[in-house]
């Protein structure tokens, strides 16, 4: 089979670069460890209908000085807790999960906004400087009653 000397260099110069694409790509994976996010290990159930500790008793729990894990579980058109007061200034690690499909969990005016998939954990930080009444919306489409799904935090 004999090419024509412009596909010669075409063939080549296509080549090297996804072999310099590859290189690149081996090289942020394995030895800079940059690999795309994973939730594996990060189930919460124990069976189809029971989660697993943390999510089997949502609340507000202190971890540190001025640092506290917040533990909701998300459900047809509502949050488990409801409301939840914090300290102004405090650093509140949001840990949230669904029981049945898949939720969002967003407060606006922050940085929190994670969807919540059954079965999966997600983790996001926050801090509420400024005292005030804070509203988690449910920003995914989850059924007829989604327009109503909302919960309350309340900073002091």
């Amino acid at each position: 089979m004999h090419l024509h000397r412009y596909e010669r260099i075409w063939l080549v110069i296509g080549s090297a670069t996804l072999l310099a694409f590859l290189a690149v790509l081996a090289v942020q994976t394995f030895a800079l460890g940059l690999a795309p996010p994973s939730d594996l290990g990060q189930a919460c159930l124990t069976s189809p209908d029971e989660l697993a500790p943390p999510y089997n008793q949502p609340g507000l729990y202190p971890v540190g000085e001025n640092e506290y894990d917040l533990v909701m579980v998300s459900y047809a058109f509502g949050f488990d807790p409801g409301t939840v007061e914090v300290p102004a200034g405090a650093k509140i690690n949001i840990k949230a999960t669904s029981k049945d499909v898949v939720h969002g969990l967003q407060i606006p005016g922050t940085n929190a906004n994670m969807m919540l998939m059954p079965g999966h954990a997600n983790v996001v930080s926050t801090t509420f400087d400024k005292p005030g009444e804070y509203l988690i919306l449910c920003n995914e489409y989850c059924g007829i009653g989604h327009q109503a799904m909302m919960a309350k935090i309340i900073v002091k």
